[in-house]
């Protein structure tokens, strides 16, 4: 059951961020549409992050790799 509401979660975020975004486009450069277009990246860093909480993503950054080869040798 918990996947099935994580992928609709992920999927609500991602729908409203590209629809926000397809409004963004439409409006004329300005505050208002840098803001949209600020907070369609928020949505869709919010749904990359609950992907990454979810254990759906298990990647170890790099600098922490070479940081623990470099103490060890």
């Amino acid at each position: 059951m918990g996947k099935v509401v994580f992928l609709y979660r992920s999927l609500a975020y991602r729908n409203a961020a590209a629809d926000i975004l397809r409004k963004a486009r439409k409006l004329p450069r300005g505050a208002e549409r840098s803001a949209a277009r600020r907070y369609a990246r928020a949505l869709r860093d919010l749904a990359q992050t609950e992907a990454w909480l979810e254990g759906r993503v298990a990647r170890e950054p790099r600098t922490a790799r070479r940081m623990t080869s470099a103490a060890s040798g």
